[in-house]
C-alpha cells in the first residue's frame, strides 16, 4: 500500500514562514473617510464591440452588462452617424466631478 504523503508540497511548505516577519500596520480610516464596496466597475476596451457583441451572444458576458456600442461609431472622424456627440474631458474636469 502506498503512504499518506499529505496535502501539497514542497512549494506549498516553502512558504510557511517568510511573511512572519514582514508584517504591516493596520490603515484606518480617518476623519471625512468612509469604507467602500464596489460593485460596478468601468471595463474600457477589454474587448472590441463586435466581440463583446459575440460574447454577450454566446452568453459567456452576464446579460445585465450594458455595451456602450454609440461610443466607437464616435471615433471615425470619415463618416456621420450615431456616437459624433461624445464629451472629452480634461486633467482638471475629472478632479472636479
Amino acid at each position: 500500500m502506498p503512504k499518506n504523503k499529505g496535502k501539497g508540497g514542497k512549494n506549498r511548505k516553502r512558504g510557511k514562514n517568510e511573511a512572519e516577519d514582514e508584517k504591516r500596520e493596520l490603515v484606518f480610516k480617518e476623519d471625512g473617510q468612509e469604507y467602500a464596496q464596489d460593485d460596478k466597475a468601468d471595463v474600457i476596451l477589454k474587448y472590441q464591440p463586435d466581440e463583446a457583441r459575440l460574447l454577450k451572444a454566446y452568453g459567456e458576458v452576464p446579460d445585465n452588462v450594458r455595451l456602450n456600442e454609440g461610443i466607437a461609431g464616435g471615433m471615425d472622424d470619415d463618416e456621420d452617424g450615431e456616437g459624433d456627440d461624445y464629451i472629452e474631458f480634461e486633467d482638471e474636469d475629472i478632479d472636479r466631478i
